[in-house]
């Protein structure tokens, strides 16, 4: 039994047998036979998929939002281009080519051009602060929303359809591990600690030698590059876009999950939009009321927990050694 014991332990030990790669090369493994055998019914792997695409929406939005210190509420706007342009590729351009090879192609060409928006967005948008930035930013979606409603090719206001349902567990996966992976490798990153540092004090950090304009615009093309990729992954699973579909709402609905799971926070982000995700579909029964539950807890929220559950705190394992080492983790 002591033996036994000392093995689980010695496998069990960060860095060594027990580390991020391991669990992101076993839940890769996993998400395969899952969705191969259909181990799981229909229903609660589409819930798993909604979970990871959420995730990543709540990774980005955190970017700005937590990281940043700054109050964007236009995330459904980036989320809109990915979903369309990875749409029309796939049905339109790459119709004829493997889908092993065009969907991803198509998902990523979301995200550039998503990203590519949201840098000509961060030009004029970061000339303010705080309410201002929110104003700007809800003023983007609503023209985002209104221009793809006034374009025939695209369905216009009925939505846009005919994607095959190429968005599968497997690949829901891999996004949602390399949307960790790099944001956590971006937080720690020079441009990281440059993203804190006018967290805390943006006129400090601009004096300390910090480029705040690079650093925010920077910190903006990454967030929306991940929403585009998200919108990708979104359309391709449910088969129908709408402008509807990336309306205020959806904009909350991610706010929502930020401020519940913690604001500068990785595990708070995959904590808040997996119990968010997870908390709609048990409230599924009540209806349209439902939906009433979602600005009810942004409320009680911002009284009693601005900073979410997690707010400025990280997982041990999210950490970099040399961060751990020093004492960063809490």
């Amino acid at each position: 039994m002591k033996k036994t014991a000392d093995f689980l332990r010695r496998v069990c030990a960060p860095g060594k047998y027990f580390n991020a790669k391991t669990v992101a090369a076993a839940g890769f493994i996993l998400a395969l036979a899952i969705s191969r055998f259909a181990l799981l019914d229909n229903y609660l792997q589409l819930l798993l998929m909604l979970i990871g695409i959420n995730v990543i929406l709540t990774l980005s939005l955190n970017l700005i939002n937590g990281y940043m210190g700054e109050f964007s509420v236009g995330h459904a706007g980036f989320m809109a281009a990915g979903a369309y342009v990875s749409s029309l590729l796939t049905v339109k351009t790459f119709a004829l080519y493997s889908p092993l090879w065009a969907f991803p192609c198509a998902v990523l060409a979301g995200g550039v051009v998503a990203g590519f928006i949201g840098l000509v967005v961060a030009v004029p948008s970061f000339k303010t602060r705080g309410d201002y930035l929110a104003i700007v930013t809800l003023a983007f979606s609503m023209i985002v929303k209104s221009v793809i409603e006034n374009i025939d090719s695209v369905g216009g206001p009925r939505g846009f359809l005919g994607m095959d349902k190429l968005t599968t567990l497997p690949w829901v996966f891999f996004w949602t591990v390399v949307t960790i992976w790099i944001i956590r490798n971006f937080i720690y990153s020079r441009f990281g600690r440059g993203i804190l540092a006018v967290r805390e004090d943006e006129i400090a950090a601009d004096l300390s030698g910090v480029s705040t304009r690079n650093v925010k615009m920077l910190a903006f093309v990454v967030s929306s590059f991940f929403a585009g990729i998200a919108g990708g992954l979104y359309a391709h699973l449910i088969q129908y876009i709408s402008p509807g579909t990336f309306d205020i709402i959806k904009s909350t609905e991610m706010l929502v999950m930020v401020y519940l799971g913690g604001v500068g926070s990785i595990a708070g982000s995959i904590l808040g939009a997996s119990a968010y995700t997870v908390l709609l579909e048990a409230l599924r029964p009540l209806g349209i009321w439902r939906m009433a539950v979602m600005p009810l807890l942004l409320v009680l929220l911002m009284i009693f927990r601005p900073r979410g559950i997690m707010g400025l705190r990280e997982a041990r394992w999210l950490v970099p050694s040399s961060e751990r080492d020093a004492g960063v983790s809490k």
